[in-house]
């Protein structure tokens, strides 16, 4: 996967809402299209911007509880968390400037 990691329901608390930095979280599955188109932005910026956040994946699939409790209900859904809150959310397959400013917007 390289610049990015996995995360699942059991460790989300650790890696996502006990972070120091903020983090983007990318809420994905196995067979959507979109969310391949995503992927490789997500691992250039993270492999840019990994000093100031950190870009996590969450298989909605393998991982439903953490879906339901921040209700994802399309993929790719890209939400900031920043001190364990989310504060910024976007869905579907975005252009790479965009996904940077998602991330901009919580530093």
């Amino acid at each position: 996967m390289g610049a990015t990691k996995s995360v699942t329901d059991a460790s989300f608390a650790a890696d996502v809402l006990k972070s120091d930095k903020p983090v983007l979280v990318d809420f994905w599955a196995e067979w959507c299209g979109p969310c391949r188109k995503v992927s490789p932005l997500l691992e250039e910026i993270a492999g840019e911007m990994g000093d100031q956040v950190s870009i996590v994946k969450l298989n909605i699939d393998e991982n439903p509880e953490t879906a339901r409790a921040y209700r994802v209900m399309s993929v790719p859904t890209l939400t900031v968390f920043k001190n364990g809150e989310p504060v910024q959310s976007i869905a579907g397959a975005k252009p790479k400037g965009e996904l940077v400013k998602l991330i901009e917007s919580a530093l």
